[in-house]
């Protein structure tokens, strides 16, 4: 018999509304989202991986590597993100900076604003 006829046999017409739809099984079970965990949290190691650090598509092509796995970037985004770990990235910097002309330009000017002799006698006591 149909799944929905048991239901409704059951409960009545209010069997027949149903909550959420169970969807597809999920790409990572346990011991896969653990071994995603590991190698995320170790980093790349650049000689093996050929990578300095993890993007989406490095760890896409990992599991599909390891486990036989084709996963889309959007879904592992999602899986990483319910795992815990959010994107991070470094701030820009020129590849031409020069730190010592960084310090020559900047300014030393003496302060301009201080207290006066008169509060700093009458606070202390």
């Amino acid at each position: 018999m149909r799944d929905w006829v048991l239901r409704f046999n059951a409960e009545g017409p209010a069997g027949l509304v149903t909550g959420k739809a169970p969807g597809n099984r999920p790409l990572l079970d346990a011991e896969r989202r653990e071994a995603l965990r590991r190698i995320v949290e170790d980093g790349p190691i650049p000689a093996v991986h050929g990578v300095v650090r993890w993007r989406l598509v490095d760890l896409a092509q990992w599991l599909w590597e390891e486990f036989r796995i084709s996963i889309a970037k959007q879904t592992l985004s999602r899986e990483l993100r319910r795992m815990g770990f959010r994107k991070l990235s470094a701030r820009p910097r020129h590849h031409a900076k020069d730190d010592d002309a960084e310090t020559a330009f900047k300014k030393t000017s003496p302060r301009s604003w201080r207290r006066s002799r008169r509060a700093r006698l009458a606070a202390s006591p």
